[in-house]
């Protein structure tokens, strides 16, 4: 029987992208980690790299001992039902990148006592910059510490109290998507001044990266580094001004909530 240090049940997108983030920092190699999901032939080109791939969700448990889930918020206890037979003390972790799910109710379907420990990654895990946040219960530690170290080496990492997940959720995994949003829209304003799609595309998003820098670098409030760039009735400023004006801020911050309220109910709606 083969043996693997992980194994991801439910490879989708956020799966897959763990498993690249893993791989590309040298967590582990490719036949170190195995690969679950219902349809197996989307996970022939990873076969072909040297990873463990199937739809044996048992055997993947039986042969894993870091096990981290990334279904879908609907599936997840059909399968902590399906897999917690093949759990072991002592052998086993369980990271669980579910929405919605709690530490609490996974310990409840699985009732086993292995270390549980929930990650909000994002699918920047992929080229290592993601921003995890993770949380256990306090008897899990030790697990928590160590699923920290391995996230830490895909992006920045962030241990915060349960309760805050489904915020982590918003601004962290959806707040990818909501960045990429606010990059296109610069863009798309570059091509109406004058650039070319893919030089606008170009020089949004090495800016956005630039700007996202200096706050990681420098450690400032955002306010401090615009006010580098604003003049007295300059041109930075309007710009500034007039996006105020049409509820730029407002439109993120609502954007956030709005996710946040939803993953909190997410799969207590799916479940009642």
């Amino acid at each position: 029987m083969s043996h693997y240090e992980c194994a991801i049940i439910g490879a989708g997108n956020i799966g897959l992208a763990i498993a690249g983030g893993l791989v590309e920092k040298g967590i582990y190699t490719p036949g170190q980690i195995m690969l679950t999901r219902r349809h197996d032939k989307y996970l022939q080109p990873w076969r072909e790299k040297g990873y463990g791939a199937g739809s044996d969700n048992l055997a993947a448990v039986r042969q894993g001992a870091v096990i981290i889930v990334a279904v879908e918020p609907a599936q997840i206890d059909r399968l902590l039902e399906e897999i917690a037979g093949e759990l072991r003390e002592g052998r086993h972790t369980l990271i669980s990148v579910v929405t919605g799910v709690s530490t609490e109710h996974i310990r409840d379907v699985i009732k086993k006592d292995v270390p549980v420990v929930r990650a909000m990654p994002n699918t920047a895990i992929a080229i290592g910059q993601s921003m995890t946040c993770l949380c256990a219960q306090p008897a899990d530690r030790t697990a928590l510490e160590e699923a920290a170290r391995l996230f830490r080496a895909v992006g920045q990492t962030e241990i915060i109290d349960e309760e805050l997940m489904g915020s982590a959720t918003a601004l962290a995994a959806c707040g990818l998507a909501f960045f990429m949003r606010a990059i296109r829209a610069a863009s798309q304003g570059g091509v109406e001044i004058g650039f070319h799609a893919s030089q606008a595309l170009r020089i949004a998003a090495q800016t956005a990266r630039g700007a996202s820098s200096l706050l990681l670098e420098n450690k400032h409030h955002p306010e401090f580094e615009i006010d580098k760039v604003t003049t007295p009735r300059g041109v930075t400023i309007s710009g500034l001004n007039q996006m105020e004006h049409d509820g730029f801020s407002s439109a993120m911050i609502k954007g956030i909530v709005t996710s946040a309220e939803k993953a909190a109910r997410l799969h207590k709606k799916q479940n009642d």
